[in-house]
């Protein structure tokens, strides 16, 4: 008898699940605007993307990439030098799209929401005050007018599917919009601050380095409570909280 595909859960919280049999990936997500973005998303990026096998909502069907992924948050990166620059390639040519018709976060939306989960960490005792203090003036930096870009969104290394030195695809679009290219590259290298010299080797385009550093605080500061809640570890090491230390 033929062996079975087992069903690995890649990723379950009370928003979305993600489920890998054999070379598919089963995204369900109650919200359909999510998927209707991560479609619309890939068919517009100039960059590899998983092939869309069928949707069938609240179900989307994705073919596995091959290759690996870039690397992890908290873990060394194996991939190659070249490899990430050829991610800050893929980056520039996404970032010199046209832009997607949907616009992200405004630095005002962005502002409050920093401002209500610094709150929300200090008062609840999640970080020391002087962490939190710290990285909020850090992230000030980020919030500042930009051009708005084709942004991926959630440019996390996980994202990005490399073989040898290129890259093979690039994964879960679902937050893809209009916003800051500084956001995507911060993304990127969140947690691998050695690679940025590598990543902007490819990307070749001037970029404000205190802003990608400003996105490291912002990002992080913003995600921490959202981790907690949905049963991930900012704490572990050369994650969230670590990257927030690193700026001390």
């Amino acid at each position: 008898m033929a062996a079975v595909p087992e069903v690995e859960v890649v990723v379950a919280h009370q928003e979305r699940a993600t489920l890998r049999v054999g070379d598919v990936f089963l995204k369900i997500d109650a919200d359909s605007g999510r998927t209707d973005v991560e479609v619309e998303a890939m068919a517009m990026a100039p960059v590899p993307t998983p092939e869309i096998l069928w949707r069938k909502p609240p179900v989307l069907a994705l073919a596995a990439l091959p290759g690996t992924a870039l690397g992890r948050l908290g873990e060394p990166s194996t991939a190659s030098p070249a490899a990430w620059a050829a991610a800050g390639a893929a980056v520039r040519k996404l970032h010199d799209a046209p832009l997607p018709p949907w616009p992200g976060r405004s630095r005002e939306e962005l502002t409050s929401q920093l401002d209500a989960e610094c709150a929300w960490l200090v008062g609840n005792g999640v970080l020391p005050t002087d962490l939190v203090t710290r990285n909020r003036q850090v992230a000030e930096a980020a919030l500042r007018p930009w051009t708005p870009v084709f942004t991926h969104g959630d440019l996390q290394i996980t994202h990005v599917f490399v073989e040898g030195d290129e890259i093979i695809g690039v994964i879960d679009w679902s937050e893809a919009c209009q916003g800051d290219a500084h956001f995507d590259l911060a993304t990127l290298t969140l947690g691998h601050e050695e690679r940025l010299d590598d990543v902007l080797a490819g990307y070749r385009a001037d970029v404000d380095l205190g802003v990608i550093r400003a996105w490291w605080s912002l990002r992080s500061l913003l995600v921490i409570r959202w981790l907690v809640e949905h049963g991930f570890d900012p704490f572990a090491p050369g994650c969230e909280v670590d990257v927030l230390r690193s700026r001390m």
